[in-house]
């Protein structure tokens, strides 16, 4: 509807690329479509595809496309089925790449939007800020080297489909096999090819949804986790550019660093018993008083880095009368952004030691499967919270009591890492209550520009939610394909 109004709206065509092999959503699809086709009028162009077999994922999806309608298309606008862009933003995009045949990826900024959900809502206020200034610095260094994030992006049709076939890794999953993370891999790729990734670091009406309980953020990092350490096996890909070659380094460390937190806490504990005992002769060079300063310049180092963008990021709305009052007020900014930072604070161990245990089995055949993500608000149970995090809170109580009974003095230091084991089940299951979540609403908790004055791409979406048909995709309403 939103590219019918645009004077270029003959130019587009529109596809439903579908993987399911589940044959009631597969009938549910079918009859949408044709309902979206007769709602739409003869003029619209809408086409339906379902693979009989899901190879490769969604890029496997992609590419089978493109194979098809390589000499059809100029570009193409891979939209995930919880992305929304205007027709006004799309057309902004192709214009620019049409300005500049050199581009082989365009996007722009893409952002939360308005959600419901509790852990949602406190989630898109933190990467709001975070992602801004993060992708705004990002795209000043990497230049026409840039990310691609699978979506909510104008890709050039003839160019992905001719150097950007994904490789098959050797060896077998979870670390062979098909590449999960295919996004980065195609970037690094079409810029090998002569064509520029570019990102327009600015929110231009280009939305997805976000993960709503942290289980299913979780889950979401697990399986970007393994895709994106796939990426050691092609470290030594020939010609790639240096700068797309660190790409791939980056996303590898994005990573690397949750087991290697969890090992620097582990060996400062065991520091901290082995300078109480005295125990072992060889270790007693390693012994000795905890060397406290150092401990608390290396976390007040990691957490600025890790967090300055988000700083810059509400430091820049601070200081925009205009900003501030899309915001909802700098006193609502300041409240949110405190609130935000002790609650990422306390969830980052948990995500953290879930990633470091994940990293640890994948040398012995663990691996995450290939789902379709939650997107609706949930609430989760306290039998399922325990379930995922009772390994969480037992380290948390081991690591008190460590520090409690060998050394108090590290406690107020360890307070926030400690607090965030201890508390990851309630704070999961708290921050799913719907409760929470309309309170959110209601107060302006956590707000974004979009809950104070929504764009009218996200009105029309907000108004027709409630009489949106939802497939029961339950487990015993779900035979087996045949």
């Amino acid at each position: 509807e939103s590219i019918a109004q645009l004077p270029s709206a003959q130019l587009f065509d529109f596809h439903l690329l579908s993987d399911t092999d589940r044959p009631v959503i597969a009938t549910q699809e079918e009859r949408l479509v044709e309902e979206w086709r007769h709602d739409a009028g003869p003029d619209a162009a809408i086409f339906y595809r379902r693979r009989t077999t899901n190879e490769g994922y969604k890029a496997g999806n992609v590419m089978a496309f493109c194979d098809q309608h390589r000499r059809d298309y100029d570009f193409f606008v891979p939209l995930d089925a919880d992305s929304v862009m205007s027709g006004a933003a799309i057309e902004r995009l192709v214009q620019r790449m049409e300005a500049n045949p050199q581009i082989g990826i365009l996007q722009s900024l893409a952002v939360g939007m308005p959600s419901d959900s509790g852990f949602g809502r406190l989630f898109q206020f933190g990467m709001r800020h975070g992602m801004r200034s993060f992708t705004l610095g990002s795209a000043w260094w990497q230049g026409d080297c840039g990310p691609f994030w699978g979506h909510n992006a104008v890709v050039r049709m003839a160019a992905f489909h001719d150097r950007c076939k994904l490789p098959t890794l050797g060896g077998t999953p979870p670390l062979g096999g098909h590449i999960l993370s295919h996004d980065q891999v195609e970037a690094v790729l079409m810029r090998r090819a002569g064509y520029e990734v570019r990102v327009w670091p600015m929110a231009d009406e280009s939305y997805e949804e976000n993960p709503p309980s942290l289980p299913d953020f979780v889950k979401r990092e697990l399986r970007w986790c393994q895709g994106n350490l796939q990426y050691f096996g092609l470290l030594n890909m020939p010609g790639l550019k240096p700068v797309s070659r660190l790409q791939l380094v980056l996303a590898i460390l994005m990573y690397t660093g949750a087991p290697a937190w969890m090992f620097f806490i582990i060996t400062g504990a065991l520091q901290v018993v082995l300078g109480h005992f005295h125990l072992l002769g060889a270790a007693h060079s390693l012994a000795g008083p905890f060397p406290v300063a150092l401990g608390v310049g290396l976390f007040v180092t990691i957490m600025t880095l890790s967090l300055a963008p988000k700083f810059m990021g509400v430091a820049s709305v601070l200081c925009s009368a205009e900003q501030r009052t899309r915001y909802g007020g700098g006193l609502m900014v300041s409240i949110n952004a405190l609130l935000e930072f002790i609650a990422s604070a306390l969830m980052a161990p948990v995500v953290a030691f879930t990633e470091a245990i994940f990293i640890a089995g994948l040398p012995f055949g663990r691996q995450i499967k290939w789902e379709v993500q939650r997107r609706d608000g949930r609430a989760v149970s306290w039998y399922e919270a325990t379930h995922a995090y009772l390994p969480h809170t037992v380290f948390g109580l081991l690591l008190t009591a460590i520090f409690a009974s060998l050394n108090p003095a590290l406690l107020p230091w360890a307070a926030p890492l400690l607090l965030g084991f201890l508390l990851s089940i309630p704070l999961t299951v708290v921050t799913s209550f719907h409760r929470f979540g309309a309170f959110s609403v209601r107060t302006g908790l956590f707000a974004i520009p979009e809950d104070y004055d929504m764009p009218a791409i996200l009105r029309q979406i907000h108004c027709r939610g409630a009489s949106t048909p939802k497939v029961d995709d339950s487990p015993a309403n779900l035979p087996k394909a045949a």
